[in-house]
């Protein structure tokens, strides 16, 4: 019997909730297909930080390093500087583990009310480069508090680091509807993101089967309201990434629908698998927040490890509670963190 040894992280608010409710439907998937879900838990984030004056401790990452994977919730407290959870938590386990796609799919969801009008079909992945980009934090303020003060960000766009996020979206889109959209600002910003256009074009001519275009980032973020189902896969910019997959859980119907994965291809480190939202601390500790992107996210991670049918299997569970009426709060339903976690379980 295969074995996987997960690495739990459920970092803040809610990720101490729904964390563990998407950990029960993992251990119900994984006796059903018959391999073995192993895991320890690590409570850090900011909370660890409130006690410790750090995220995580100095050996925390070679500790991941021994999973298979990282099941992580959230990080963020009203307490702590919010300048700092991503840098120090979120940023250093995707760049030390080389995690350079972030995979934020969209979909539709049986049974919920979307705020769309449109009744068609959505399914698109949105493949974000999660290493470099506008988020590498290289920079510096400059005499701040005096009238001549001024902030510095440097966006970074390397050859490899385009080149391979753009080979996994174009073989991606092979396996889905042959089709990769490309988001670009390089009217404006013409030096970084035309170098990204180009290298990107230049991949595409190695795809020849997949129909291959480019979108200015204004120009989507209009389409993913007016006509998201012309998506399929959707490479973007780490900055741009972020943004469009939050748009993107607000056309399914709630940020807690969205499942994550922070995914190193080569198997080299682990991967990182998440929701979309944040921590909410605002409504931790009442079992109401919206746990569905967390057990996708768990549906997502046995994808990357193998896993396939049980993948599956999660995710035709989760259309079925939905269909059923099974919705939190945010959904306009009055089912708590656990029920969704136990519709989705005996759904199975």
């Amino acid at each position: 019997m295969k074995n996987y040894n997960i690495a739990v992280v459920p970092g803040d608010g809610i990720g101490n909730e729904i964390v563990p409710e998407g950990y029960r439907v993992l251990e119900a998937v994984a006796e059903k297909h018959s391999f073995n879900i192993t895991s320890e838990t690590f409570d850090w984030g900011a909370g660890y930080y409130l006690k410790n004056g750090k995220f995580l401790p100095e050996d925390g990452l070679e500790t991941l390093k021994g999973y298979d994977a990282v099941y992580f919730g959230s990080v963020g407290l009203p307490e702590v500087d919010d300048t700092l959870p991503a840098k120090d938590y979120t940023f250093k386990v995707r760049t030390n583990f080389d995690q350079y796609v972030n995979y934020r799919p969209v979909r539709t969801y049986p049974g919920v009310q979307r705020p769309l009008r449109t009744e068609k079909h959505i399914d698109f992945v949105i493949v974000r480069e999660n290493t470099e980009g506008e988020f590498v934090q290289v920079g510096s303020q400059y005499l701040p508090d005096s009238e001549n003060g001024m902030g510095i960000d440097t966006s970074i766009f390397t050859r490899k680091g385009i080149e391979r996020v753009a080979h996994y979206a174009f073989k991606l889109a092979r396996k889905r509807r042959n089709k990769v959209t490309h988001i670009t600002k390089s009217n404006t910003l013409i030096n970084s993101l035309s170098y990204w256009d180009r290298v990107i074009t230049e991949i595409a001519a190695q795809y020849p089967d997949v129909e291959h275009d480019q979108m200015y980032i204004d120009n989507s973020t209009a389409s993913f309201v007016l006509k998201p189902e012309v998506f399929d896969v959707v490479l973007t910019t780490n900055l741009f990434g972020d943004i469009l997959s939050d748009l993107g859980g607000a056309v399914m119907g709630s940020l807690g629908l969205g499942g994550s994965g922070n995914i190193n291809p080569e198997k080299d480190f682990p991967s990182m698998f998440e929701p979309i939202h944040g921590s909410a601390p605002d409504i931790a500790g009442q079992n109401i927040a919206n746990p569905y992107g967390q057990i996708w996210s768990a549906a997502i991670m046995l994808e990357h490890l193998g896993e396939v049918e049980a993948a599956n299997n999660i995710m035709e569970a989760i259309d079925k509670s939905t269909a059923e009426g099974v919705l939190t709060k945010d959904l306009g339903g009055s089912a708590s963190t656990s029920d969704v976690a136990d519709a989705v379980i005996k759904n199975l």
